[in-house]
């Protein structure tokens, strides 16, 4: 009986953990400080905790804008940025962002508590009851469940690692609510937490690989480079800038890549896009897919069948031969693929003809030319290249502040009109086009860089997420919004086609005043009316750090149907007849 008192007493004494620590601990070793997410049953107490122990947790008031900011987050750091969510339907709210991470090759982790398995999986009516693993899988790089605290360190070393490594991605993480209360002893648990070692490494390309893409592109007589969000992501900004400047060759930046090298560089072709894509002989791929924001690297966008030679550098091998032949295929992670370039390359690699750069200057300059007068123009109701014109200048003095877009026309014109001059400072809708993602990338973008954000929105893409208003308030960001205000989706001026009494499909209510939402949490609302008005309030907003949003009054009139795009919309060939009186 003594020795069973004093193993009591003992166990009494020992230092126990349990799941909620064991999980906060595996990411705080691993360099994970920050969590996204929205609290709920089961995950409250992990919040708490979580902010107990020092890391930062922000709250948000949707599960989608919180994984949309999880998922901006690690494409900024190259860390995979957490979003934690309630189970079922907190759960499905953070599945688009992840599934929109993944399509984006943005790290994530989703972390969602759900209900105990046994039940699940006998269908018998749980709180929340959902086979959350099931219908993840499909739509993210990885999904893991962890049933036992002792394997929280490998559960949480597994999803870092899986959405990190190779061409980075969404992972899914399910805890059910019964693991976080498990108990054991806290020597075990400490000793059960796993430090991932180096989770991204090096994959160094092929030296026969470098070599035939040197050969093809030493001969190319109309050379072009084009650099995705890939090449931003991989944060090798030198060893890509020598080797454009080294090389001579003109580049088009994506969207997400632009300010690699500025957009004012004398080798930028972004101004005459249209020309380069057609007539370039060789195209190099950098960290850019040929999907359909490419045209899919064919039809008459490209030129003719047969007109051009592409190299690609990826890091995924199955990303090769999608669309089109890859002619000289380079597998590898950005970085090294890059640099063995400039190695290959020595000291006497042949410039473009004089010719081929010559003509992309002249259609650049007269591209540049034929906007400057309509990007100057004062007019009130403001048009989109009036306002964005006030906004380019704002961001030239600014080439620092990161730079969130979102929306139809807003978006398709602001990519061409604002110039950007450092990397990763631009961050929009990305692959899919997905609306939504604004203040949840702006919350990330301050948070995790500690730089002033300006967040240029169209009306309908703002109504997505604009609840977040309150967020950037409660944490006091230094986030300037500007809601581009047209009274409606693409134009303000449709009409209900049956004469009836509810508005058309595309129309808001005219002249709505979001300024006021941010008032109402506390921030600075403006409206303003004309370019020059909106060149001062967002100067003032983005100079003082206080969360703002400017309510920028465009004509109901400006846009057109899905910006650049609208072929996308199928048309309706059938006209019906009228329904009998």
């Amino acid at each position: 009986m003594e020795t069973t008192a004093a193993s009591t007493g003992a166990e009494a004494e020992r230092e126990l953990t349990d799941g909620f620590h064991l999980v906060i601990d595996a990411l705080k070793l691993n360099g994970i400080t920050n969590i996204y997410g929205v609290p709920g049953i089961p995950i409250t107490d992990l919040g708490r905790l979580a902010q107990a122990e020092g890391m930062r947790v922000f709250s948000f008031r949707h599960e989608q804008n919180a994984g949309n900011a999880a998922a901006i987050a690690g494409f900024l750091t190259k860390k995979p940025g957490v979003c934690l969510t309630v189970s079922a339907p907190g759960f499905l709210n953070g599945l688009t962002a992840l599934a929109n991470a993944t399509t984006n090759c943005f790290p994530m982790i989703l972390i969602s508590g759900s209900s105990e398995r046994e039940i699940v999986d006998l269908q018998q009516g749980d709180y929340e009851e959902m086979d959350q693993l099931a219908i993840a899988k499909p739509l993210c790089k990885a999904a893991f469940r962890v049933l036992h605290a002792q394997d929280i360190g490998i559960g949480v070393a597994r999803a870092i690692r899986a959405a990190v490594s190779g061409r980075p991605g969404g992972v899914y993480l399910d805890l059910p609510a019964k693991l976080f209360s498990q108990v054991m002893d806290a020597e075990a648990g400490a000793q059960s937490l796993v430090k991932v070692i180096d989770p991204a490494p090096a994959q160094i390309p092929a030296p026969a690989a470098v070599k035939r893409a040197m050969e093809l592109l030493k001969d190319a007589k109309r050379p072009l480079i084009i650099l995705g969000k890939g090449a931003a992501y991989a944060q090798a900004d030198d060893e890509i800038r020598t080797f454009v400047e080294k090389s001579g060759i003109p580049y088009v930046a994506m969207s997400m890549a632009k300010g690699l090298l500025p957009d004012t560089h004398p080798q930028s072709a972004g101004a005459a896009r249209s020309l380069v894509l057609k007539d370039s002989d060789v195209v190099v791929l950098i960290g850019a897919r040929l999907n359909w924001l490419l045209s899919h690297g064919k039809g008459k966008q490209w030129g003719p069948v047969g007109s051009k030679k592409f190299i690609q550098v990826d890091i995924e091998p199955r990303e090769m031969d999608s669309n089109v032949e890859i002619a000289a295929p380079v597998v590898g992670d950005i970085g090294s693929c890059v640099s063995a370039f400039l190695q290959a390359m020595g000291s006497s690699f042949p410039t473009p003809p004089a010719d081929w750069i010559d003509t992309i200057k002249a259609k650049r300059d007269e591209n540049v030319a034929k906007m400057a007068s309509r990007l100057k123009k004062n007019s009130a109701p403001m048009d989109f290249h009036g306002a964005l014109g006030a906004l380019k200048e704002v961001v030239r003095q600014r080439p620092d502040a990161i730079l969130v877009n979102e929306g139809a026309n807003t978006l398709d014109l602001a990519r061409g009109v604002i110039d950007m001059y450092k990397p990763r400072k631009r961050l929009d809708v990305g692959t899919w086009g997905v609306m939504g993602i604004g203040m949840g990338f702006a919350v990330a973008a301050a948070v995790e860089t500690g730089l002033p954000v300006l967040a240029v929105e169209g009306d309908s893409a703002f109504g997505f997420s604009g609840m977040e208003v309150e967020t950037i308030c409660r944490y006091n960001l230094p986030v300037c919004i500007v809601v581009f205000n047209n009274n409606g989706i693409y134009r303000g001026t449709d009409t209900n086609p049956s004469g009836g009494p509810d508005a058309a499909t595309t129309v808001f209510v005219p002249g709505a005043r979001y300024d006021k939402m941010m008032e109402a949490f506390g921030g600075v609302g403006v409206t303003v009316t004309t370019p020059d008005e909106l060149y001062q309030a967002v100067s003032a907003a983005m100079d003082s750090g206080k969360p703002t949003l400017v309510n920028a009054m465009i004509d109901p009139k400006a846009g057109t149907e899905s910006g650049n795009i609208g072929s996308l919309n199928p048309q309706s060939v059938v006209k019906k007849k009228p329904a009998a009186a």
